[in-house]
Order: C-alpha cells, then structure tokens, then sequence
C-alpha cells in the first residue's frame, strides 16, 4: 500500500506515538519514505516549503521526526532525522509566528512558541545527540514533537478569532472568517 501523507480529522494523528528503541532496517525504511512524501508535497504546493514531518503524519505511531537542514533553500532538499526526540527545556520569550502542517491542509496559525529550545534524540546510526535551538528551528522541533503526542498546531490557538489564516493563490496568506470556518469545523475540532 502507497504510503500517504495524512490529514485531520484522521483519528491517528491524534494518538500519542511509542518509543522506537532500537533502530532497525525497517525504521530507516520509514524515514526514507518520510523524507520522499515531504518533497512529494512540496512539488504539489510551488508556494510552501515542507520544514518538517512527524511519522504520525503517515500514519506510523513511532516517534520520528524529520527536519529540513536548510529552511530558507527549497533546492537544498535534505533532512535529518531525530529518534525518540525529547523535549528537555524550552526557554527564552513565547512569540507568536505563522505555522502551517501537511496534516493540516489549507489553514495557517499564528502559534506562540518559545524561541529556545534543548532537545536530546538519535541520528539514525544510533549516535545520540543534544540539540540547542532557536527562532525557527525551536519552532519547528516543538511543532514535530507536538505530533508524537497527538497534538496539532490549531490547538494553541482554537479559541482565538484573529489567530486564523488561509494562502490565496498567490501565496499570500489572508485572515479566516473564525465564525464561518474555522469555529465548530468537525475536521480540525472532530471532538468539539
């Protein structure tokens, strides 16, 4: 079966994902695909750039995160993955920024996040390794490792009316009408 990239109100992206452990052929194997189906979004959406991806995203509970090595180059298309991230301090101001998600389709978000971060994972050879991130980068790994535990962008802002954005066909994103499409909408909030 094609592997996808999956999208709310899929009930899977809202389970908390297991400890991979040990990293077998069959893990290397999902990060691969991981990193084809982020660029294969890509190709789809000239406007965006694919950061990041959880493997909740497919539809795997594993924790597996894959981050962008260089976010302000779309040609550079290379990732790291991190194994069984772990979130071990946030720090520094909350700021509100734009966020998007795959499994997200069409909706944006201003999201407050910290804008540091210490993070401990494993490359995929099993090196472990600490992680000190800021601005962008911090944003990016909170987001991820928000997906291993059933967690979406559009639940730091649900309540907020000025917080919703849709991209036009320009590339511009623009403010949602909250009452019409964003309040009691049974895809992203199937629980409300």
């Amino acid at each position: 079966m094609p592997m996808e990239i999956i999208t709310t109100p899929d009930p899977r992206l809202r389970e908390k994902s297991e400890k991979v452990g040990q990293i077998t052929p069959g893990i290397l194997d999902i990060i691969e695909k991981m990193r084809k189906l982020s660029l294969d979004w890509e190709k789809e959406h000239p406007y965006e750039l694919s950061a990041a991806m959880a493997a909740p995203q497919m539809g795997i509970n594993k924790r597996i995160i894959i981050i962008r090595d260089d976010m302000e180059d779309k040609k550079k298309a290379t990732f790291t993955a991190l194994i069984d991230p772990v979130i071990l301090k946030t720090e520094g101001k909350t700021v509100k920024d734009y966020e998007g998600c795959l499994s997200v389709p069409s909706v944006y978000g201003m999201v407050p996040r910290a804008t540091k971060v210490r993070v401990k994972a494993k490359l995929e050879d099993g090196t472990e390794v600490r992680i000190k991130a800021t601005d962008e980068l911090a944003r990016t790994l909170l987001h991820e490792v928000d997906h291993l535990d059933g967690i979406l962008f559009i639940d730091h802002i649900k309540n907020e009316k000025d917080a919703f954005y849709r991209m036009n066909d320009k590339g511009d994103l623009e403010p949602v009408d909250y009452d019409k499409e964003i309040k009691g909408n049974k895809e992203l909030f199937p629980d409300d």
